[in-house]
């Protein structure tokens, strides 16, 4: 493993391109274009503002950098460095801005949600989309690109409209049977959406393309209901976290709860593994043979953290939700299911400092993480069954099913690791601070090939 040097960043806006060939990064009104491998800038971009939002276009050939105070969005081209698109909102404003999967037309979404207005970058056309809902996730693209999925507020009442893609001609258009719709997403195979409720009332309903009900679920009434939703990759399973502190998985034939996770502070099962973090002890931390370049190159001079493996029963460590604020920090906020489908992970708010991890196959509990820091964020190689985590420290977490490692960020000063993201190859990882990012690299097959042969430790 090895870290590349410091570079300056703002407001965590740090992307891969998506064919893997280029890293983009924000700072303050400038947009640098690094090659990947080399880390050599191959394009400099100037804004007209300081850059708050920044996405690559599906094909890596332009890059939306969106400035929300001003009402505007600025597009720059990789292969032509002098064309450059501005778009300017005016009074009517901007919270909102990205690409349609085709990569040549842009969604900008005006304040107060009043429409959303599709620009081509080809045709110089404009098309307006009226009364999009302003929720948690209010717009899906099938992975194909071939529809979007689009939440609205008419009359008082809930609607989705899909569109096509290619003409923004609308699909289908229907109402839902929600009383404050937060968010929908497609099924990674486009066949189904689903569309969830607000926290107020636990219901998750299931259309097919053309916009037939197909299913709803309920799992209970009168308490706070669906706080997160994620689909697996195979499309298989639905995961619905909830604000009881608990995950419910359902099937794609019935549309039926197969299991639930609960997520308990006191763990005594002794074929599940707790790995604690702790305060350095030994230059050895555990899972540390598992990563042999760590062990090549010494990467862990002072090993200030490690791993143990802990005893049971372990006790959690367990915040006390404040009863009279909104949002309050309890149940299951975020979920990710491993790009082989075999894990979901899962951080349960008011147990911060875990990161649960479950076998999907044999639906129980595989693997406890317990830091000793708030986890921010984690993030599954898109290769393999690899979980990184950060906890806002100097250091990033790795665990796949051969252990896990407590790898220090070197440099000097403190780099406070806020957030990650892998690059597609699953051989980097970028880390993110308030001001700065680096890159770490792993040797993905080094690492695979040591894995297979540890196996894991139940």
């Amino acid at each position: 493993m090895n870290f590349s040097e410091v570079f300056k960043l703002s407001g965590l806006l740090c992307k891969f391109s998506p064919n893997g060939k280029y890293l983009a990064s924000c700072v303050q009104y400038r947009l640098v274009v690094r090659d990947v491998h080399t880390l050599q800038i191959v394009q400099l971009y100037t804004c007209l503002d300081q850059i708050q939002h920044a996405e690559w276009s599906a094909d890596s050939l332009f890059i939306l950098c969106a400035m929300y105070k001003r009402g505007l969005v600025q597009v720059w081209s990789l292969e032509q460095p002098e064309w450059h698109c501005k778009i300017d909102e005016g009074s009517a404003g901007l919270v909102a801005s990205c690409w349609s999967p085709d990569g040549r037309h842009i969604l900008n979404t005006t304040e107060f949600h009043l429409r959303i207005t599709v620009w081509s970058l080809c045709t110089k056309s404009v098309s307006y989309i009226k009364y999009p809902k302003a929720c948690q996730q209010g717009i899906s693209f099938t992975r194909d690109g071939r529809y979007m999925a689009l939440a609205e507020r008419r009359d008082c009442r809930d609607h989705v409209s899909v569109f096509v893609c290619s003409d923004w001609q609308l699909l289908r258009h229907f109402d839902t049977d929600t009383q404050d719709l937060a968010g929908l997403e497609w099924a990674p195979n486009g066949c189904v959406l689903a569309v969830w409720d607000s926290c107020l009332e636990y219901k998750i309903l299931l259309y097919s393309l053309d916009g037939r009900l197909l299913s709803t679920y309920c799992a209970y009434e009168w308490s706070l209901g669906i706080k997160s939703v994620d689909w697996s990759p195979s499309s298989q399973f639905l995961a619905i976290g909830s604000y009881d502190g608990k995950v419910r998985i359902l099937n794609h034939v019935t549309w039926k709860m197969i299991t639930e996770f609960g997520h308990l502070a006191t763990i005594n099962n002794p074929k599940i593994v707790v790995y604690k973090e702790a305060e350095k002890s030994s230059r050895l931390a555990l899972g540390y043979n598992s990563f042999p370049q760590l062990r090549a190159i010494g990467t862990l001079p002072s090993a200030e953290s490690k791993y143990e493996i802990a005893s049971m029963p372990v006790s959690l460590q367990i915040l006390k939700p404040v009863a009279d604020r909104a949002n309050p920090k309890i149940g299951v906020g975020t979920m990710a299911f491993s790009s082989d489908n075999y894990f979901l992970a899962t951080k349960n708010d008011n147990v911060p400092n875990a990161v649960w991890i479950w076998d999907v196959q044999k639906m129980r509990l595989f693997v406890v993480l317990e830091q000793l820091s708030p986890v921010r964020s984690f993030q599954w190689d898109p290769q393999q069954p690899r979980l990184a985590i950060c906890t806002g420290s100097s250091k990033v977490y790795l665990w796949s099913p051969a252990g896990c490692v407590s790898v220090q960020v070197p440099g000097e000063g403190d780099f406070q690791v806020l957030s990650l993201c892998w690059h597609l190859n699953g051989d980097s990882i970028a880390l993110l601070s308030k001001d700065h990012f680096c890159l770490c690299f792993l040797e993905t097959e080094g690492v695979r090939t040591t894995f297979g042969q540890l196996g894991d430790h139940t």
